[in-house]
């Protein structure tokens, strides 16, 4: 298989060329160049298929229903641009020569494309109020907030609340009650947890990173404590406003049915409760990760599958989709958790035997007992 274009070959290419590298990032699954031998059809008149297709290698054929012809030839003005964009299809288009495309979902383009705009338009909206130190570019560049709508950042924004700290300085305690959460506006944090000889030492913070909101989603103390590396500034945003503003729209509940569908579409399960609770009963081909966890191995996921998140009441989930959603991964969340189905869909999705995973430390996954 074809490794995935790199950020700056796709300079060349419109409109993908006004995507961030972070967006980029986030559709590094599909862009993976596809051969087309001579002769082969890539798309027929009227189709309705919502891919964007760009040509990088060798020489289209693109028919009108006319009969009119045009060669497409790759490197040329109009090959930088999607072949017959609209829907349905106005070209059949056919390989003259061995050639090469690229294949991107049409929705997701739209959805990074509008983002993009929308933050570029936030920034302009924004620039008397913000300091110059780029912390506001740096928290819209988190893959979080494209699900977040405008209006909403906005309220986000002017209801933070600033805050001047030392080195040193535990913003958030593990085993403290959470109520609020916290973004990183200046320095560096660290995310610990345990105590003393047991401490361990979960992710390092940079500058427009959010933390704290674990236990806003989950009803739950907080899991882990997170310390100032150095002398920075957090903004405080109270847990009401993150609930309505952030989780509302970030968070997307699905039922067994519809858990089914996206199964069946290459969706995987991501148990989030304790290998404990996953060993005596998962869903077949279940990966467990633990929620304590998933900051730290969430680098061992697969940025171009989709998962389906799930715990016993569905709060630990929600965190989880959560956490997923702020480093640009596709996830949902069986609503109301497995306690919440029926006694004979619960026994139905849950086995203590068959095929699972587990993430193990050293970036180790085997498979289940």
């Amino acid at each position: 298989m074809s490794a995935p274009l790199s950020f700056e070959q796709l300079r060349g290419l419109t409109p993908l060329d006004a995507l961030s590298e972070q967006q980029w990032r986030e559709l590094r699954g599909q862009l993976v160049p596809q051969p087309l031998l001579a002769g082969q059809l890539l798309c027929r008149l009227g189709d309705q298929t919502r891919v964007s297709y760009f040509l990088l290698a060798g020489t289209l054929l693109l028919r009108s229903a006319d009969g009119r012809e045009i060669r497409l030839v790759a490197g040329s003005r109009a090959s930088c641009h999607p072949l017959s964009p609209s829907l349905p299809r106005q070209h059949e288009v056919r390989a003259l020569s061995d050639a090469s495309v690229l294949a991107i979902d049409s929705a997701e383009l739209d959805r990074l494309l509008t983002w993009r705009q929308v933050c570029a338009n936030l920034l302009l909206e924004l620039a008397g109020e913000a300091d110059g130190d780029g912390w506001l570019e740096a928290l819209l560049q988190n893959p979080l907030f494209a699900k977040v709508p405008a209006a909403n950042v906005r309220a986000m924004l002017e209801r933070l609340q600033p805050m001047e700290l030392p080195a040193g300085a535990a913003v958030v305690r593990e085993g403290e009650v959470g109520d609020c959460c916290y973004f990183l506006r200046r320095g560096r944090a660290q995310v610990m947890r345990g105590a003393n000889g047991d401490r361990q030492v979960l992710a390092e913070l940079e500058m427009g990173a959010c933390f704290g909101e674990e236990a806003l989603l989950s009803g739950s103390v907080r899991n882990a404590s997170v310390t100032l590396l150095e002398a920075g500034c957090v903004m405080r945003l109270d847990r009401q406003d993150f609930l309505a503003l952030l989780k509302a729209p970030v968070v997307a509940e699905v039922g067994l049915g519809e858990a089914a569908r996206l199964l069946s579409n290459g969706a995987q399960w991501l148990d989030v409760r304790l290998q404990e609770e996953y060993e005596r009963g998962h869903a077949l081909e279940a990966l467990n990760m633990p929620l304590h966890l998933l900051r730290l191995k969430s680098r061992l996921l697969d940025s171009a599958r989709t998962y389906l998140c799930y715990c016993d009441s569905g709060k630990r989930s929600a965190s989880a989709a959560f956490l997923l959603s702020q480093q640009g991964f596709t996830s949902y969340v069986l609503r109301d958790g497995v306690d919440a189905l029926p006694a004979v869909q619960r026994d139905a999705l849950l086995c203590d035997s068959g095929a699972g995973y587990l993430a193990r430390s050293g970036g180790r996954v085997d498979r289940s007992r």
